[in-house]
């Protein structure tokens, strides 16, 4: 698509180079909002999958540009592999990590089904790379090469009811949920109602985070589900595309049961922003060590940025080198609290065990400010161990109770739905996790509310 001189609001011809082609392509609304039943929609495979839509689109039929003269040659779609990864934002030299995402777009799975038919298929056919001087040489070009199977073939090629996607918007959007959200909210963004079906909570779950279906029997408990998903999703589909998004919330009772989001489409879309960077490779397999899939790891550098991901990685890996703390059960699950808490703060309510500071005296009515950092550092430590998987806690809690084997009128049957298991485990846990107090530690914590703000922390 030739990039061509636009009029600004002055009426002044911009440069080209000011002027941002944005590559529309066009999907199928059956295509929009996937629920794949095998693998997992990532960020950079949503991205992917895309931009081999918008080339196979332009390119009209398979075998143009092909670098080798095979029969089979004549049934991919060719493009130069460089190109693939400036449109999908792959600002990274790894072509290994780039042939895994590949990989893993043929790993999944859809079922499509209309009145007329069924039908089980998967996202992508075949994939291949090919350098007619060879793969490991350092001169030629690497092209890329794809195929679709039959039925997305035609999806893609001869969309009925269809709505324009741009490449451009795509690049700018930094975690997959985003850009799962993006492309359902986009599709009505010029219908009348202006506003998306109202669908239950676990369907929105399994379209924004791009995992199987089978997995969302018992999904994340929906406040932990708006908070780090559908709400970082809206900001950035806000700040960034040339939409506006808006929750609307179907509850029965004090239960949110149905979920839809209302449209706009901005008057003035904005154009020229730079596609952000996706990976830092070292910086992601640091994470993956963690406990984390390469795809995992690259949505959480794509949405919060190097700089945060570094400091939490670094966070988690001086707990895991504390020689007088307990083993963790979940880096993982540490990591997670770390992004949402935000590295300092959680630093601050995690200082390493040295000796334990003085009790402060009670100026007032009311709990000491020592009692409100150790009610802090509980609720945190609760907070940690909600993001265990079961295994995790189980192991957690089985040797709580063996510590506590001594408090025959503790209901341990009962778990952390005790009231009194839940203090006394959640202190418990705080002091596993992160030693006695310190002085350190409280004085941060002073410094960072307050002296008359505690009690509402």
């Amino acid at each position: 698509m030739a990039t061509r001189k636009k009029r600004d609001s002055t009426g002044r011809t911009a440069p080209a180079s000011e002027v941002v082609d944005p590559k529309e392509f066009r999907k199928t609304n059956e295509t929009i909002g996937l629920r794949v039943m095998e693998g997992r929609l990532s960020l950079l495979t949503r991205k992917v999958f895309n931009v081999m839509m918008y080339h196979a689109q332009q390119l009209r039929v398979p075998g143009d540009n092909a670098p080798i003269d095979t029969p089979a040659a004549k049934k991919y779609f060719w493009i130069l592999l460089s190109d693939l990864a400036r449109d999908a934002a792959y600002d990274s030299k790894d072509t290994e990590y780039l042939k895994q995402q590949l990989d893993e777009l043929q790993n999944i799975k859809l079922l499509m089904e209309n009145e007329r038919q069924w039908t089980s298929e998967r996202l992508v056919a075949s994939v291949t790379l090919v350098n007619p001087h060879g793969l490991n040489k350092h001169s030629g070009q690497v092209w890329f090469g794809y195929a679709f199977p039959p039925e997305v073939h035609e999806l893609v090629m001869a969309p009925g009811t269809y709505t324009r996607f741009s490449i451009f918007y795509q690049g700018l959007l930094r975690s997959g949920s985003a850009l799962a959200l993006y492309e359902v909210c986009r599709r009505y963004a010029t219908n009348p109602s202006k506003v998306t079906a109202s669908e239950t909570y676990e369907h929105w779950f399994g379209v924004l985070t791009g995992n199987p279906v089978a997995r969302n029997a018992e999904p994340t408990p929906y406040k932990y589900f708006k908070r780090d998903v559908i709400k970082p999703a809206i900001a950035e589909i806000n700040t960034l595309t040339d939409i506006t998004v808006e929750l609307i919330e179907h509850k029965n009772g004090r239960r949110v049961e149905r979920l839809q989001f209302r449209v706009e489409q901005n008057k003035q879309p904005q154009l020229g922003f730079p596609s952000q960077p996706i990976l830092d490779m070292a910086l992601m397999a640091r994470v993956v060590k963690f406990g984390f899939t390469q795809s995992d790891a690259s949505d959480f550098l794509a949405q919060h940025g190097e700089e945060k991901i570094r400091a939490c990685a670094a966070f988690v890996e001086a707990r895991l080198a504390q020689k007088n703390s307990a083993q963790l059960e979940s880096p993982a699950a540490y990591f997670r609290w770390s992004l949402k808490e935000g590295n300092a703060a959680a630093q601050e309510l995690a200082q390493p065990a040295q000796s334990p500071p003085a009790p402060l005296k009670r100026k007032s009515e009311g709990p000491t400010v020592m009692e409100r950092f150790l009610s802090a550092r509980a609720q945190e430590a609760m907070t940690v161990y909600k993001e265990l998987d079961e295994v995790a806690r189980n192991t957690v809690f089985e040797r709580f109770k063996l510590s506590h084997t001594n408090f025959k009128s503790l209901k341990l049957e009962r778990g952390v739905e005790s009231p009194m298991v839940r203090s006394l485990f959640t202190h418990w846990y705080a002091k596993d996790l992160w030693g006695e107090p310190t002085a350190q530690g409280l004085a941060n914590y002073v410094e960072q509310f307050g002296m008359n703000g505690l009690s509402s922390h």
